[in-house]
């Protein structure tokens, strides 16, 4: 909660009532028992001021939004939880780097006997700040640098930069983020990027030059996302040995799209969460329309980077990254239409071992996972469609530990057993542990829960995907590291 000081309206006596000397002599005097003092959670107040103290470039008006409530208070207790409230406010606006609450009775000559001033003592962030690191990925080394801008006007925007140099590829992008005052999940933001990605299921480079904007809201207990694009892509093969299917799709083109995304989650918890659910759902408005199924308008036929994508652990544990579906001479070419759920399950490690300690870290993991991906004939309807994707499901299941890695983090290791294989689908075979169709799998998943730019590679975009107390990690880009012939694991990056 921070640090909240509070002082009672009236202060308590030092000691008490005076008896005298109590000699021999001494005559028995009946001590009138005094009043008992007022219980303060009770008691009514009034808010008569609030104060800040450290502000410097912020504006007052985005400051009297997110405190508003505190004079709305009754009594003591409602004082101390508005004021704590206010302060989570003022923290998520992510302009100050510390807040500490006051609540003291009032002075001066306008004081009232129940009046109080409530006292905020904050720290903002600095105008610029910066950041260093590198990553290892893609049989790539690269190294990234950002820079941010927070606060920038006063009104809690930002801008970020951030410019990545690899040995293969070189990325940036610039993005602003305003909020609207008073109501922090409605904002608005602007990108400018460039990004470059690898996808060695399909023996496909991608490079996108692009802009972007996105208007974020809440509606209810669901929140929307609607995003407007414009992405100039190049496309080009990635090996010598890449399909005369993906060669054809090589070249530039410029795709314009409009989406909307709606995200129910009432998790506790984005790494291991032990109640709650989580539902999102993704619509694509451009050349073609996606809804879990990719349509194209007019005679040309959907391109390569445009279709869904299915296999791996962000959907069917087992299978290998992107490697179910379609597929010309071992370059997997994605399909126009598809569905992915699961169920997982989180218990506690059997006989408790370290309980109370490192133990709890540890959690055994049970799943189910299931999808299918294909290719449609549009002339044959919606009936036809939907039997198309009930033929021929990939399915998996398996058990495995999960160690919790603080907020940010959790690592899976996972036996699986995949089952529905069909011809040409690519399962996570290791020679030295693989026994029929059983699988072992492993990988981390690295949640973050900042707005910042992301500059590993292409989103992949999940219509609908209904998941108890699990994050699957939709329209989240993706990294893909090979250890060697017998190790893999995935990173996922996303909200």
């Amino acid at each position: 909660m921070g640090t909240v000081h509070a002082r009672s309206l009236e202060p308590l006596p030092m000691a008490g009532p005076d008896f005298g000397a109590l000699g021999e002599e001494a005559e028995l005097v009946e001590v009138e028992p005094e009043s008992k003092q007022e219980i303060l959670e009770n008691k009514d107040v009034v808010v008569q001021h609030v104060h800040f103290e450290g502000l410097g470039r912020t504006k007052d008006d985005i400051i009297m939004y997110e405190i508003c409530d505190v004079f709305k208070a009754k009594n003591l207790i409602d004082v101390m939880r508005k004021s704590h409230e206010a302060r989570e406010k003022l923290l998520r606006l992510g302009i100050f780097r510390q807040v500490d609450v006051l609540i003291d009775t009032c002075q001066g000559d306008d004081a009232l006997p129940n009046g109080l001033d409530v006292t905020f003592e904050v720290t903002e962030l600095r105008r610029l700040t910066g950041s260093y690191n590198t990553m290892v990925g893609n049989n790539e080394g690269s190294m990234v640098l950002g820079l941010k801008f927070p606060n920038l006007l006063g009104r809690a925007e930002k801008v970020t930069f951030q410019f990545s140099y690899g040995t293969k590829e070189t990325s940036y992008g610039l993005s602003f983020f305003k909020p609207r005052p008073g109501n922090f999940e409605k904002n608005f933001s602007a990108n400018v990027y460039k990004v470059t990605g690898q996808f060695p299921w399909s023996s496909l480079r991608e490079t996108d030059r692009g802009i972007s904007t996105e208007y974020n809201f809440p509606i209810w207990k669901t929140n929307h996302t609607v995003k407007w694009e414009v992405v100039w892509r190049e496309l080009g093969c990635l090996a010598r040995t890449a399909s005369f299917s993906v060669r054809e799709e090589s070249g530039h083109s410029l795709k314009s799209s409009l989406s909307h995304a709606m995200v129910i989650d009432s998790r506790n918890s984005t790494i291991l969460p032990k109640r709650g659910a989580l539902l999102k759902i993704n619509q694509v408005v451009s050349a073609s329309l996606w809804g879990g199924m990719l349509v194209p308008i007019g005679d040309k036929p959907s391109s390569i980077a445009d279709r869904f994508y299915l296999g791996g652990p962000t959907s069917v544990r087992g299978f290998s990254m992107y490697s179910i579906g379609p597929q010309s001479e071992g370059d997997y070419l994605g399909g126009e239409a598809y569905w992915a759920g699961g169920l997982h399950l989180y218990t506690p490690l059997p006989f408790r071992p370290g309980r109370g300690g490192f133990g709890d870290l540890f959690r055994t993991h049970f799943f189910l996972n299931a999808g299918n991906l294909c290719n449609l004939n549009y002339g044959d309807g919606p009936r036809a469609h939907l039997q198309r994707l009930a033929e021929c499901i990939r399915w998996s299941y398996g058990l495995g530990i999960v160690l919790r890695l603080g907020n940010i983090a959790r690592l899976e290791l996972n036996y699986c057993f995949p089952m529905g294989v069909q011809p040409g689908d690519r399962l996570v075979c290791y020679t030295s542990f693989c026994r029929g169709s059983c699988t072992p799998d492993l990988w981390v998943c690295l949640v973050h829960t900042n707005r910042d730019i992301l500059l590993l590679s292409q989103p992949v975009l999940f219509t609908l995907v209904a998941q108890l107390g699990e994050d699957f990690a939709l329209q989240v880009p993706q990294l893909l590291i090979c250890a060697n012939s017998c190790a893999a694991a995935s990173f996922l990056v996303g909200k």
